[in-house]
């Protein structure tokens, strides 16, 4: 049975994957996530469903449009293979139907978020909104005790975040406030851990960027904070827990 799940699991994630693409290029253009179908951003010539299968067509058409030979840029693959990868950690990691449920849409969510925001500086509410009150509904629905625990830990995390945006609004956008919230909808106290790697990776990261500037070309340069964000969240799905216990235990 674990083996049956576990390909379910890695075909219906690079499916998904294959969609998430599509949203990370038109949800910030503005454009409809279902029409027109799938096409060549070069040429605009639709591709074949045989032409579509997840991670497989991008390798025998070799990176390149049929119509028009055109590249097609390696992340479309490496998304659906990483999304196909880290819902296969889920069902391995979660026992629960809500551990599950809710590991599955926090990987659906931080995957475009993490692209989006590194490429457009954007966290769009067309994500978090929708995110948030799906959380709450399959909370409430599959762990009903647990949802307390979950919407305390989005209004903490989300009005942490609130409160740095308010102190250093050019430091932190409200994109980011309204998913540090999401995420402790999704991941209870482990939204804590998630929070704190979020912030040390945003901060390694940032000081790599300026180090490779001059010094006359720092001022203005801003680092979206997103993908510090998702790589946090996505650690704490896994880890969250283990992480408290083990500060827990060193208190002890």
């Amino acid at each position: 049975m674990l083996a049956t799940e576990i390909i379910l699991a890695a075909l219906f994630g690079a499916v998904l994957g294959s969609f998430l693409n599509v949203v990370v290029y038109r949800l910030p253009r503005g454009e409809s996530l279902v029409t027109p179908g799938s096409h060549c951003p070069s040429c605009s010539a639709s591709v074949k469903a045989y032409d579509n299968i997840p991670v497989l067509a991008w390798m025998w058409l070799h990176g390149r449009c049929r119509a028009c030979r055109a590249a097609i840029s390696p992340r479309y693959p490496l998304v659906e293979a990483a999304t196909a990868a880290l819902l296969v950690a889920v069902v391995l990691t979660r026992s629960s139907a809500a551990g599950i449920a809710l590991g599955v849409l926090t990987v659906l969510a931080l995957v475009p978020v993490a692209l989006i925001d590194l490429d457009c500086h954007l966290i769009p509410n067309r994500i978090t909104g929708p995110v948030a009150v799906l959380a709450i509904v399959l909370g409430s629905a599959l762990d009903p005790s647990g949802e307390p625990a979950r919407l305390i830990a989005g209004a903490a995390a989300g009005g942490f975040f609130g409160l740095a945006a308010f102190i250093s609004p050019r430091g932190m956008g409200m994109g980011d406030v309204k998913l540090a919230g999401v995420m402790g909808l999704l991941l209870a106290d482990a939204v804590a851990p998630a929070l704190l790697i979020a912030l040390i990776a945003g901060i390694a990261a940032g000081a790599v960027v300026l180090a490779r500037r001059e010094p006359g070309e720092r001022q203005g340069v801003g680092v979206p904070f997103g993908p510090a964000l998702a790589f946090g969240g996505l650690v704490a799905v896994f880890a969250g827990h283990a992480i408290i216990g083990a500060y827990l235990h060193l208190l002890g």
